[in-house]
């Protein structure tokens, strides 16, 4: 028991803090605590979520990427508009054209960081802005309206009308999310190349000289980051009907506290799927709860911070040291 409470530590301590916060939102609103309210932060969530494990397979390989929701704006422009020119296509010509140009747009960082020996932060911030000006620059801000009827209709996977007369609904985007944790837990635990990624990012000279392959590893991790980012751009667009050049602008730092927040270390080589789920949901209920009791959004903004500088504080602490109580107990000599 011992065991398993040190070695789930984060994911548990995230738990405890989310039915917490849940206890604490349900008694001071009234619309937090109801079916509809929690379905709507799942549908809301799924981009993030997404967002967040692809992020999750950078940072356990030692990385960091700020650039992924401007790169999931600009796949989602060049999809909707060869969408356009070939007449629309359908959803699995959708996710190729989003995918193929996402992985496109992480190789470029992860070539700038292997290939040109680049700081991932810095090449990363140089791509945000490189990638969000280009985007604008040559769209001038324009929003795409005319978008085709398959990525317009909502799918409804799960309905249920409440007592108020509303209805409470599970859409499309919650499976699409779904399918890419289980991609992503698929494959950092289930394959060999999880198993070299976290030993890359735990140990980088380590990995090296046991025959890693480390340029393998970078394009692996930051090329899954820009799949999983060119699906999030295509699940975005269908959320909102529409294509708005910097509709997903800003939205790194929350997915980035998100993730460390859930366990995954800085340096590399820790993070589970769960804690990063449980992270962006914490985040995600926070915002939900004091949207809820008319709290401005600034102070959304700032709680981010908060937990951006706690989590990088913590993020090198041993969890030991956090909790004395689970230290094992030395024998007296």
């Amino acid at each position: 028991m011992r065991r398993f409470v040190r070695s789930h530590a984060t994911e548990l301590a995230l738990l405890a803090v989310i039915a917490v916060i849940c206890v604490f939102l349900s008694f001071a609103t009234d619309r937090f605590f109801t079916l509809g309210n929690a379905f709507d932060l799942l549908n809301t969530s799924s981009v993030n979520i997404i967002f967040a494990v692809g992020l999750l397979v950078v940072l356990i390989a030692g990385g960091i990427d700020i650039s992924f929701a401007v790169a999931a704006s600009v796949v989602q422009y060049l999809t909707a508009t060869v969408l356009g020119w070939i007449g629309g296509g359908n959803w699995i010509v959708g996710f190729i054209i989003a995918g193929v140009l996402g992985v496109a747009l992480g190789c470029i960082n992860a070539l700038l960081i292997h290939g040109f020996r680049i700081i991932s932060i810095v090449a990363t911030i140089s791509t945000f802005n490189i990638f969000f000006g280009l985007l604008m620059f040559f769209t001038g801000g324009v929003s795409i309206y005319n978008l085709p009827d398959w990525l317009t209709t909502r799918v409804v996977l799960f309905e249920r009308e409440m007592a108020d007369g509303t209805w409470a609904e599970i859409t499309l985007p919650v499976l699409i999310m779904a399918i890419c944790v289980f991609a992503t837990w698929a494959l950092i635990t289930r394959t060999t190349t999880g198993r070299q990624l976290y030993a890359f990012g735990d140990n980088p000279e380590g990995a090296r000289r046991f025959g890693i392959n480390i340029g393998a590893m970078q394009f692996i991790a930051f090329g899954w980051l820009g799949l999983m980012a060119g699906i999030a751009g295509l699940v975005q667009a269908h959320y909102a009907q529409e294509v708005v050049p910097n509709a997903l602008y800003g939205r790194e730092l929350d997915v980035l506290a998100a993730v460390v927040l859930g366990g995954a270390r800085l340096g590399g080589g820790k993070g589970s799927v769960l804690g990063c789920i449980l992270g962006v949901l914490l985040v995600s209920i926070t915002q939900n709860g004091l949207n809820l009791m008319g709290v401005s959004p600034f102070a959304f903004k700032m709680i981010v911070g908060a937990i951006i500088l706690a989590a990088i504080t913590l993020s090198n602490t041993s969890i030991e040291r956090l909790l004395p109580f689970l230290k094992s107990r030395r024998v007296p000599s």
